[in-house]
C-alpha cells in the first residue's frame, strides 16, 4: 500500500520541481552554475539568449528553491542551493541514454 506519505512527498516533489525541470533552459541553467555562481549578464552570453528569458527562468528555479540569488553590489549572483540537483540530473540522463540505446538496438535487430 502506498503511504500518505509518499503521495505527500510526490505531490510536493511536482510541485516544486519537476515543473522547474521541465524546461530544457532551466536545465542548461543549472548546469551552468554547477560551475560556480554567475551573474545574468554572464548567463546570457554563456547560452545565447535574452536577458529578459534568462531571468524569467532564473525566477522560476530561485521560487522553487533549486537557485540563491546573492546580492554583490549592484549584481546578483546565482547558484545551486543544493549541488545534488546535477546528481539527479545526472543519474536521470543516464537512465534516459540506456533508453535510447536499447530502443536503437531493437530497431537494429529488426
Amino acid at each position: 500500500m502506498i503511504s500518505t506519505t509518499l503521495v505527500q512527498e510526490i505531490s510536493q516533489l511536482h510541485a516544486d520541481f519537476c515543473s522547474a525541470l521541465a524546461d530544457s533552459t532551466r536545465l542548461i541553467l543549472l548546469y551552468a552554475l554547477a560551475d560556480g555562481p554567475r551573474n545574468v549578464t554572464e548567463l546570457t552570453q554563456e547560452l545565447g539568449q535574452p536577458q529578459p528569458t534568462i531571468s524569467r527562468h532564473l525566477k522560476n528555479l530561485r521560487d522553487r528553491g533549486l537557485v540563491i540569488a546573492t546580492r554583490q553590489g549592484m549584481m546578483v549572483q546565482y547558484s545551486l542551493a543544493d549541488v545534488r540537483v546535477i546528481d539527479a540530473l545526472d543519474i536521470l540522463r543516464s537512465i534516459m541514454r540506456d533508453s535510447i540505446q536499447k530502443r536503437a538496438s531493437l530497431i537494429e535487430v529488426v
